[in-house]
């Protein structure tokens, strides 16, 4: 059940989802946040299972994917499905229940974006990238849903952050797994164009920096946010634009391990530059 969880993937999911709890205003509540990252956890899962078990015969021809447990016959198609289904109602309704609508809903709608777009789209159209990266950037708005009951403005900064993020993380993985996507008929941006993949990747980067600059505005973070993740943003575009200049095994290893360490560097970043006034003038009285 592990390997068909993908669980260091669905682990990513939960914290991304616990950050959005956490830069939420409002007073805090262990068992919200753990409702959240259950139901999270499992809807994460039934997606990845999911997936796994639509991808079988596409999975057994790349040298990343062929020891998974469905092509290896370790557990059967019908197995997966039967637990997919039961984690994915299981944690739609452990999020509606703990949550509230608006988790709930973002929760089935990534469910079924993951399921029912993204990974058939992979087969034929390198936009599966774009609806991947939506996939990804919902979990922190779910977080924030949790904590308030409503989808505001602070709750989006949140997404597009995680949206842009994707890109480099993504695009610079690829690019040494072309021969994999190739040889399994993927239409990625790292096989069917290639510059495309590279000014993606330093698009994003340069947007991210361009988020985390104007996002004291929203009244989510302070301005120590904004200097505080300039140096490290600006590093990502760095490496972006190395990749962008010269994409190779080094190049683009060097930005996909640099994602891995920037996004949990920025999520620390931004809690411990969380705006607290708002959360002050909503718990004052009214008379106040």
């Amino acid at each position: 059940m592990v390997s068909l969880s993908k669980m260091r993937l669905t682990s990513l999911v939960v914290i991304t989802t616990m950050a959005g709890y956490a830069m939420a205003p409002g007073s805090f509540s262990l068992l919200t946040l753990s409702l959240a990252s259950v139901g999270t956890a499992l809807t994460s899962c039934s997606a990845n299972a999911v997936n796994q078990f639509l991808e079988i015969p596409y999975d057994s021809q790349m040298n990343r994917t062929k020891n998974r447990v469905l092509v290896r016959g370790y557990m059967s198609p019908l197995g997966a499905l039967s637990f997919a289904a039961v984690a994915g109602v299981v944690g739609v309704s452990t999020l509606y229940a703990g949550c509230g609508a608006w988790t709930a809903g973002l929760g089935a709608a990534n469910l079924v974006l993951y399921t029912s777009v993204y990974t058939p789209m992979k087969r034929f159209h390198i936009a599966n990238t774009w609806v991947g990266s939506v996939v990804g950037a919902i979990p922190p708005v779910m977080g924030w849903t949790a904590a308030t009951g409503t989808l505001d403005p602070g709750a989006l900064l949140l997404g597009a952050v995680l949206y842009s993020w994707q890109f480099p993380h993504f695009n610079a993985l690829s690019w040494n797994l072309r021969p994999d996507y190739s040889r399994a008929g993927y239409r990625m941006m790292s096989v069917t164009n290639p510059d495309l993949c590279r000014r993606v990747a330093l698009r994003h980067s340069v947007g991210i920096t361009a988020l985390c600059l104007a996002s004291p505005l929203s009244d989510v973070v302070t301005w120590t946010f904004a200097a505080t993740t300039l140096p490290l943003n600006a590093y990502l575009v760095y490496c972006s634009y190395q990749f962008y200049r010269n994409a190779d095994s080094q190049t683009s290893r060097k930005l996909f391990r640099l994602s891995l360490i920037h996004l949990p560097l920025l999520v620390i970043l931004m809690i411990l530059s969380k705006d607290t006034t708002k959360t002050k003038r909503e718990s004052l009285p009214s008379n106040v």
